[in-house]
């Protein structure tokens, strides 16, 4: 019996859907590993393609990188989007259990958005998405423009409490997930009452 390795054939893809092609594969890859065990050889070959000509649609690995956690940004504001025809408050509550639970269950590949060591333009995709989650609360519960800094900060509260949440251990957790919306909900409550 023959080892037989497999190949996946070239395909002949505009120069959009080859990018979408390779930015989904290194989304795959990087839920698996961290960037700097990344195999450019790995990518090239799932996607049945020359290393060379990857590097053609991303000049560097860390171009590739920013490009795949890009990606990964807009999936996060689109995953936690509410019911826009929900009451804002259910609406805030439902995007903060929705983040909270992608935070729980890629809480690595989460950090690795929100510390921008590998590449100082991460900073500027984990602001985008932050921005994109502050408008949404802004919007759901009709928050003045003056008081929007507030829920950005309060985004920033929101994440650390997922993080520190899903560091422990679930029968280690001071508080179930809902209990941990509906005090994230009440400090965005008080924050707003005192701005």
């Amino acid at each position: 019996m023959l080892n037989s390795v497999q190949v996946t054939p070239r395909r002949r893809l505009s120069a959009d859907d080859r990018r979408r092609q390779l930015i989904a594969i290194g989304l795959t890859k990087l839920i698996e590993k961290p960037i700097q065990d990344l195999s450019m050889d790995e990518i090239a070959t799932e996607a049945g393609i020359s290393r060379g000509l990857l590097f053609h649609y991303f000049p560097t690995k860390a171009d590739f990188y920013v490009e795949c956690m890009a990606a990964a940004g807009r999936r996060i504001v689109r995953t936690t989007k509410p019911d826009e025809n929900d009451p804002g408050d259910v609406q805030v509550a439902t995007t903060v259990r929705l983040m909270l639970e992608r935070i729980d269950r890629r809480r690595e590949f989460y950090v690795s958005l929100i510390q921008p060591s590998v590449d100082p333009r991460l900073a500027d995709v984990h602001g985008s998405v932050r921005a994109a989650l502050t408008d949404r609360v802004v919007a759901a519960l009709d928050v003045p423009k003056k008081d929007r800094a507030v829920v950005q900060a309060w985004w920033a509260y929101v994440e650390d409490r997922a993080l520190e949440w899903s560091a422990s251990a679930p029968a280690e957790r001071a508080l179930t997930a809902e209990g941990l919306v509906a005090h994230c909900c009440d400090a965005l409550t008080a924050l707003l009452d005192l701005a």
